[in-house]
């Protein structure tokens, strides 16, 4: 996942000019070409071999072999990936818990067919470069590599040990995340987690700063089967009851249904941020949810904007159907599959009995996934500071706004295991030009990625000092 909220205010323009020469980010770019080039999508097991050279970067710089892990497990059905797991002690011993630094190495596929080049292939063309992965989100595991390299050749001593986690299926099955936060003895312990799969700021294509995301939570995946059964027959001879008649009414109905609006600190701090610059009914709604979060009609108006949609409440949505076995037939079985995405903190169980009591009796509501509850990260000062000073560096007046991702990281695993977990990548885009993740021509600003290269040694120095 790599997601951006963004918020409408327009400040400062950054250039896409070609940066200064600098030896840590010419070496950013050479490893984020080589990265790019690995194609570590489902099925071609090539993760292992970009977490071995990966790993092998650190013990160039100096990390002992013992303090680099290349961990194999399976991911989705089939699929060998690896982790990296890469550990930097603390300078002396402190009584400080070790933080974590998150990213992940395996991306979507792509085809050459549907590319204007190939995805594979990392190109540098007028200020940006492109390939599979330079967005979601191999420039950050590079711009996290390159920053620890730079710290330790620069003799920075941490006063906490930091743990590098690379996972290799974060865009499918998400194994290693869980066995990390579960299983895997290096993350017993955290104090926290800094996720370069969050997080951001894009501008306008005028130059105008739309604002910079730290991802502080993330609602919960959650699949259910809405299963509607009969005897059938002959479909000339119809009869009272149809599955596919039935199961349609409860989509209906569920299309219509809105659960019930909520509010968190995170998406609280959102919506404080964005009624400052809103104008109009829609800044009116949010200024009237922010002062009585029982006002569902003020709720209603925000999640009816496009933008917002999603950012209020619990949101299903029926995704796939399927029903009957012959044209001339009357159906036995008709399924819908709805997909929810749930807000922390709320069980995916008492959401499926919600949507048993939307469904009618008639219908068989069961959910088809194990996905625990997550949880959002507080507002801790010291993130929010560290994250806060590091982008005012690049554009002084930029707002800072805590963010609520729809989708699911990497992070999630960890926040149900009680671990707070921060997305504070520094990475800008302009859009829409530059939203491509999971898309065509994916691509970076070059002058981008060399400001996270840096916000990455500043945010590691303010948080491991």
């Amino acid at each position: 996942m790599r997601a951006l909220t963004l918020t409408a205010l327009l400040l400062a323009t950054p250039a896409l000019a070609t940066p200064a020469n600098n030896e840590w980010h010419a070496k950013a770019r050479e490893m984020l070409k080589h990265a790019v080039e690995v194609p570590t999508v489902e099925g071609r097991n090539k993760v292992p071999e970009l977490a071995r050279w990966f790993g092998d970067q650190f013990k160039a710089a100096g990390w002992a072999d013992s303090d680099i892990k290349v961990v194999p497990y399976e991911g989705a059905p089939g699929d060998k990936t690896a982790a990296l797991i890469v550990r930097w002690p603390a300078a002396v011993k402190s009584n400080a818990k070790p933080i974590m630094l998150m990213a992940h190495l395996d991306v979507v596929e792509a085809k050459p067919s549907d590319w204007s080049m190939d995805p594979f292939t990392f190109v540098e063309k007028d200020g940006y470069y492109y390939g599979r992965g330079v967005y979601d989100i191999k420039q950050g595991a590079t711009a996290i590599t390159t920053a620890l390299l730079e710290l330790k050749a620069n003799g920075f001593k941490p006063k906490r040990d930091i743990v590098v986690l690379f996972t290799g299926d974060e865009e499918t099955a998400g194994n290693g995340a869980q066995l990390a936060a579960t299983q895997w003895p290096e993350f017993k312990g955290l104090d926290f987690g800094l996720n370069s799969d969050g997080g951001g700021g894009a501008f306008a294509a005028d130059g105008h700063d739309l604002g910079f995301s730290i991802d502080t939570a993330e609602k919960t995946y959650a699949d259910y089967s809405f299963s509607v059964r009969d005897s059938g027959g002959h479909s000339s001879k119809p009869k009272p009851f149809n599955p596919i008649t039935e199961l349609s009414a409860a989509l209906v109905r569920l299309g219509a249904y809105r659960f019930e609006p909520m509010q968190n600190e995170t998406t609280r701090s959102y919506f404080q941020e964005r009624q400052k610059v809103e104008k109009g009914p829609l800044g009116d709604a949010m200024r009237a949810w922010l002062a009585n979060p029982a006002d569902g009609k003020a709720a209603d108006f925000i999640e009816a904007d496009p933008g917002e949609v999603g950012l209020t409440r619990t949101r299903c949505v029926a995704t796939m159907l399927n029903g009957g076995h012959a044209q001339n037939a009357l159906p036995q079985l008709a399924q819908a599959n709805v997909n929810c995405r749930i807000m922390p903190g709320v069980s995916p169980d008492a959401i499926r009995d919600e949507l048993q009591k939307i469904a009618g009796s008639k219908v068989q509501v069961t959910r088809l996934d194990k996905n625990e509850t997550s949880y959002a990260s507080p507002l801790r000062p010291d993130i929010m500071k560290a994250y806060t000073d590091s982008i005012h560096v690049m554009f002084p007046n930029a707002p800072i706004i805590p963010t609520m991702a729809a989708g699911a990281s990497d992070a999630r695993p960890f926040r149900v295991a009680g671990t707070p977990v921060y997305g504070v990548d520094g990475l800008w885009i302009v859009v829409p030009e530059d939203m491509r993740a999971h898309g065509r021509d994916e691509r970076i600003p070059v002058k981008a990625f060399d400001d996270n290269v840096d916000h990455w040694v500043r945010m590691i120095t303010a948080v491991a000092k």
